[in-house]
């Protein structure tokens, strides 16, 4: 369940991202080492992430997820391994939560 899309800008953001370019069928596989990889690198920089792990999306293909995997910092970050410095853009862009199924059935009966 999600709320109520609306339009809001968003300000240019560091990052620290992995660049990847995989199978569909891989992206269980691939996701979490790759978080744990970022986390890693961040932890020995002394760099805290702000907020959770995003996706970047690229390009999209039937087969395919182009990427950027990342996490929000402070502070620019040094390359290291796969881990490389990044950036979103400052644009205009559609935002919304998603939300749980199970905790809008929580609120429901505990009413």
């Amino acid at each position: 369940m999600i709320d109520t899309p609306y339009i809001t800008h968003s300000p240019a953001q560091l990052a620290a991202v992995i660049h990847l370019n995989i199978p569909r069928a891989t992206m269980m596989q691939v996701f979490g080492p790759a978080v744990d990889e970022l986390l890693a690198a961040l932890a020995s920089q002394d760099i805290t992430p702000n907020g959770s792990a995003f996706a970047h999306h690229l390009t999209m293909s039937p087969d395919r997820f182009d990427f950027e995997l990342g996490f929000f910092v402070s502070t620019p970050v040094t390359a290291v391994g796969r881990v490389q410095p990044g950036q979103l853009r400052a644009a205009k862009v559609a935002r919304t939560s998603a939300r749980p199924r199970n905790s809008v059935c929580a609120r429901q009966s505990a009413n």
